[in-house]
C-alpha cells in the first residue's frame, strides 16, 4: 500500500515558527519603545532650551537697543553681578535678575518671569564693560550674560546646561 503524504505543516513546525516570530516581535517592540522614550526626552530638552533661548534673545534685544547700563548698581562690573538694569528704547527702566530659579524682568513696578518652569536657573551672571559715557571711558558698552542650570528631560530627569551670550550697545556712547 502506497504512503500518501498530506500537504501542510506539522504541529512542531508551527510552534517553532510562532516562537521565532514572537521573539522577533518582542525585540522589535522593545527597540521601538526605547526610541519613543528617547524622542520624548529629546523633545522635552529642546522645548526647555528653546524657552531659555527666547528669554535670552529678549534680554539681549533690550540691552542692545537700550542705554544707561547699570550692573548691580555699579556701572561696570568686570567681576560679575547677579542683576542688570538698562533703560530700554521706550525710556522705561528694565532690570533683569535671578528670582528663585527663574529669570525675572522688572519693568517699572511690573515683574514678569521669562523662563519656563521646566528650566531651573541656578546661576545668572552679568559682566558689563564700557558703561560710562565719554569722556570717562572710550569703550563701546558691552554686556556678557552667563546662565547655568538644568532643564527637565522627563519625569525626575534633568540635564545640566551653561549658556553664554553677549550684547553690544547698538548706539554709540563714545
Amino acid at each position: 500500500m502506497p504512503m500518501t503524504r498530506s500537504r501542510g505543516y506539522t504541529l512542531i513546525e508551527l510552534i517553532v515558527a510562532m516562537g521565532l516570530f514572537s521573539l522577533i516581535m518582542l525585540l522589535a517592540s522593545g527597540a521601538y519603545l526605547i526610541l519613543i522614550g528617547a524622542n520624548r526626552q529629546a523633545q522635552a530638552i529642546s522645548t526647555g532650551i528653546d524657552n531659555l533661548s527666547f528669554a535670552l534673545e529678549s534680554m539681549t534685544r533690550s540691552i542692545r537697543t537700550g542705554t544707561n547700563y547699570n550692573c548691580g548698581g555699579l556701572g561696570d562690573c568686570p567681576s560679575g553681578a547677579s542683576s542688570f538694569s538698562v533703560v530700554d528704547d521706550n525710556g522705561a527702566s528694565v532690570t533683569y535678575s535671578l528670582v528663585g530659579s527663574a529669570i525675572q524682568k522688572m519693568t517699572g513696578n511690573t515683574a514678569s518671569t521669562l523662563t519656563d518652569p521646566s528650566v531651573t536657573i541656578s546661576s545668572l551672571t552679568f559682566y558689563a564693560f564700557g558703561t560710562h559715557p565719554a569722556p570717562t571711558d572710550y569703550q563701546q558698552a558691552r554686556v556678557t550674560i552667563i546662565v547655568s542650570g538644568t532643564v527637565s528631560s522627563g519625569p525626575g530627569k534633568t540635564e545640566p546646561f551653561t549658556i553664554e551670550t553677549g550684547a553690544t550697545m547698538r548706539g554709540s556712547d563714545i
